[in-house]
């Protein structure tokens, strides 16, 4: 009898890990039937477009949705609650206007702890029974009014948290003050051409333990964030393998990461980067919703502990290796001399006129020898010509329009607004 109580155990210790180290895969494969698609699937949707979905989550008795605030510009800013237990947890997204990712995923998220019936009920429960968790979901509504990193007045409320000047900032830090997380997740959108250290390999996720002194001291609150983030860290390179980089912990005073972790709440950074052939970032959008989900779990089960936060450190860090386009081994002509160059060229988002969509606008940002630099797209011209429309040489200006055409005896290309296409 012994023996046997002794194999059972064994055997639901076994399933426990397997479950454990199943939920993220099993998240990422039923991700499609939480993805709220009522947001389109491009990331410039408005204030008016969430208000519906916030109203759906009231329907919900799990919920408890109330108005934390306004914005600026007397916008409603929502706090949703879901749970009774301890520890609680705070998560906002979208402090910064244009950063929209983890709002679609807060969204997904929503419809997940909506759902039963669907394999999952034992992990609503336990964020149910073991967690409080408080969504913020846009809390910048003016910003993503305009589609732009700041409020309405032109302030970044992430350099606002000591001065306190935007209603948004004060919103931000009120919650802090009386919700007392242990935990928070600051969810926000880095730019597309980071490299995850000196790798060919783009960032789809960085993360950050927020440091809360200058001397980036590791206390109790820091480690913890470190320890949540190995974990996630863990799980998403099953899906963007060498694709997971670390922010730049250098201490930045003003800003509501850092003095949050001050304050007491181990601050997770969570920065959604880029991913080839995804400019909406919908595959970024169901990495958030992994990435949150298990790590919740993990801190409702206490099983964040567990890790080794010396492993936090060998996530390599963010660098700037990346452009857009990188044409390489092209020829150019000036003053009758022919030379070699590469050409690195980005493109850069520009709003219409009612912010709801954006075209692109590219720029030369260098040329000559990039060989210590990666193109997210490249082309080996093979000695092509440079010329301008006018199929004239190119004159290489630093700053100039990407639009330019390679031509040669064997093939050639066009690249237009930053774009680049056979002809």
């Amino acid at each position: 009898m012994k023996h046997l109580f002794l194999v059972v155990s064994f055997f639901c210790m076994s399933e426990t890990i397997f479950a454990q180290n199943n939920l993220a895969q099993r998240l990422f494969d039923a991700h499609e039937m939480f993805k709220e698609k009522s947001v389109i699937e491009r990331r410039a949707f408005k204030h008016r477009h969430l208000v519906p979905l916030i109203d759906k989550a009231k329907a919900n008795p799990n919920f408890s949705v109330t108005e934390a605030g306004k914005s600026f510009e007397g916008r409603s800013i929502f706090q949703l609650k879901y749970g009774k237990g301890a520890p609680p947890v705070l998560l906002w997204s979208q402090m910064h206007g244009d950063e929209a990712t983890a709002t679609m995923a807060l969204l997904d998220i929503f419809n997940f702890l909506n759902a039963s019936g669907d394999g999952f009920d034992d992990l609503r429960k336990k964020l149910q029974e073991k967690s409080t968790l408080y969504f913020v979901p846009m809390l910048n509504p003016d910003g993503v009014e305009r589609w732009q990193r700041r409020t309405a007045q032109e302030i970044d409320m992430n350099r606002d948290a000591l001065r306190l000047q935007c209603p948004e900032s004060k919103l931000l830090k009120h919650l802090q003050q009386t919700l007392k997380p242990a935990v928070g997740f600051n969810l926000h959108d880095q730019s597309p051409r980071y490299s995850v250290g000196e790798s060919k390999e783009v960032a789809a996720i960085s993360f950050l333990a927020t440091a809360y002194n200058e001397e980036r001291t590791i206390n109790a609150v820091r480690e913890r964030a470190m320890q949540l983030i190995v974990g996630m860290n863990r799980e998403l390179q099953k899906f963007v393998p060498n694709q997971v980089a670390r922010y730049s912990d250098e201490f930045e005073p003003r800003a509501f990461g850092d003095n949050i972790a001050k304050w007491g709440t181990s601050l997770v950074l969570i920065e959604s980067g880029g991913y080839k052939n995804d400019p909406e970032k919908q595959y970024l959008r169901k990495m958030n919703f992994v990435a949150i989900l298990t790590a919740l779990e993990s801190i409702a089960d206490g099983t964040y502990a567990r890790e080794n936060r010396n492993d936090y450190e060998k996530i390599p860090q963010n660098a700037r290796n990346h452009y857009d386009l990188i044409i390489r081994n092209a020829k150019t002509e000036l003053n009758g001399q022919t030379y070699t160059v590469d050409v690195a060229v980005n493109r850069n988002e520009v709003n219409n006129a009612d912010a709801t969509a954006f075209s692109y606008r590219s720029s030369i940002e260098d040329f000559g020898d990039l060989s210590v630099f990666y193109g997210i797209d490249e082309l080996d011209a093979q000695g092509a010509m440079l010329v301008d429309a006018k199929g004239k040489p190119l004159v290489l200006r630093l700053g100039d329009r990407g639009n330019f055409e390679l031509r040669s005896d064997k093939k050639s290309w066009k690249v237009e607004s930053g774009f680049l296409k056979s002809l």
